[in-house]
């Protein structure tokens, strides 16, 4: 829904400008003010009208029905503004601009944001906690609303709930007490507290401060409870039942943009550097025994599991070497690195250096396995041996570079970049995503902090 939210303001921008150009506006000032004013109203409309709602159920019929409301609208405000203003201000025309809005908003959403969302993307797992009356109800309305893009994989029973191995069809995975043991070894994407506000409260109250600590994100009925570092992902918001809360910093919209962001960004920068990719590509491939890429299993958002991509840099067999040298470990820690790795072939060093391995990890952006900032994706070994409060970097995407990576990457110890992901993941905003990308360049040049 904020892709979206952006795709609409992006159009609608493109709308307006595309319209007064064609009608032979060249204006500056007015143009930049007239379009500002464009998207003030189709925020405000959509806001109206709850057009932006993740719970809202419509048919493609009602949902052309609502972008013709709205691209109307914005034509007939800004030609009632057009018309009030004639001969104190000079505005562009705007007579063409429902029939360029519409079809724009409208054609991409029905050919392809449906498709994607329908078809291709998989649904979010979520937990239930509680398989009472609640946890079974909980189940069945987000079954009845496939635009919630939700599956139930499991219950965890209260102790007052009655003892079942199924609830819907759907197994009991344990008691509410082993909440974290399970969310170690089955990642999910949120979880349901579905208890009695009275009866549950001391489990409820456990089950928030686990997913608090774990950085999962998590739902509750409708009534109050005492939060800790939670915040609510909507506020005010509880169409389903229920209020949903991060342990991040929840800003929708620039979030939709940071997505954006690296969607274009990874897809330009394939491109402009595929001549690069392909003599690195073949240095690789002229100078080692063994495959160009290297592709290795890491642990993505909630804990997911993805394949990561990187120019092969070591022998081939790497990591059956890897437990021979673990007493040699030079970080703390559950990561293992050494300044002068002897599994690292000559071209390798080089690359690993100024991150040149690194760029295939655009495809992996691309895919939405990641992003281009963000905490660096740790193997299953690794998250393994996290502590509780440590599990919280899953809460975000994994990133191509990171605070980390611009404070010297090996030269601070396993404990300070772990408190470097929490920084990030607790004060995020695009501005700092900018500034870490623009410390990243140096950095990459020189080498700094590598191994």
């Amino acid at each position: 829904m904020a892709l979206n939210r952006v795709y609409d303001l992006v159009a609608v921008t493109l709308a307006t400008v595309g319209t007064a150009v064609l009608e032979g506006d060249h204006l500056g000032p007015q143009l930049g003010a007239f379009t500002l004013f464009a998207l003030a109203v189709w925020s405000a409309g959509s806001f109206v009208v709850s057009y932006y709602d993740p719970w809202a159920e419509r048919e493609a019929l009602d949902e052309s029905a609502l972008l013709l409301l709205l691209s109307f609208a914005v034509a007939v405000v800004l030609w009632f503004l057009q018309v009030s203003l004639d001969g104190y201000v000079e505005l562009p025309a705007v007579s063409h601009l429902l029939l360029v809005l519409w079809p724009m908003v409208l054609a991409p959403r029905l050919l392809l944001f449906r498709r994607l969302a329908l078809r291709e993307q998989p649904l979010d797992e979520v937990l239930v906690v509680g398989a009472g009356p609640l946890g079974r109800c909980t189940a069945e309305d987000l079954q009845l609303r496939p635009r919630a893009r939700r599956r139930v994989v499991g219950f965890l029973a209260f102790a007052s709930d009655a003892r079942a191995d199924t609830v819907e069809g759907v197994p009991v995975l344990g008691r509410a007490e082993e909440l974290e043991q399970v969310l170690r070894t089955r990642p999910v994407s949120e979880v349901y507290l579905a208890g009695h506000a009275a009866r549950d409260a001391d489990a409820l109250q456990a089950a928030i401060r686990t997913c608090e600590r774990l950085g999962v994100p998590f739902a509750l009925p409708a009534c109050s409870f005492r939060l800790g570092r939670a915040r609510a992902l909507l506020p005010g918001s509880s169409r389903d039942g229920y209020i949903h809360y991060v342990t991040h910093a929840p800003h929708h919209l620039p979030r939709a943009f940071k997505r954006l962001f690296d969607i274009v960004v990874s897809a330009s920068a394939l491109l402009a550097l595929a001549p690069l990719l392909l003599v690195v590509a073949a240095l690789v491939k002229l100078t080692s025994r063994g495959p160009i890429f290297f592709k290795q299993v890491r642990v993505g958002l909630h804990g997911r599991q993805f394949h990561m991509f990187k120019f092969r840099t070591m022998v081939v067999n790497a990591e059956a070497l890897r437990e021979k040298l673990l007493a040699l470990n030079e970080q703390a820690g559950p990561v293992f690195k050494m300044k002068k790795d002897p599994r690292i072939t000559r071209v390798g060093g080089f690359l690993r250096k100024h991150s040149i391995d690194e760029l295939p990890q655009l495809i992996n952006v691309l895919r939405g396995d990641m992003s281009i900032v963000g905490p660096r994706p740790p193997i299953p070994k690794e998250v393994a041996q996290y502590e509780a409060w440590q599990y919280r970097r899953l809460s975000v995407r994994p990133g191509l570079t990171c605070i980390w990576q611009v404070s010297g990457r090996n030269e601070i110890s396993f404990e300070e970049w772990m408190y470097l992901d929490m920084r990030y993941i607790d004060h995020w905003s695009l501005s700092q995503d900018i500034g870490l990308i623009l410390k990243t360049v140096p950095v990459v040049l020189t080498g700094r902090g590598a191994s």
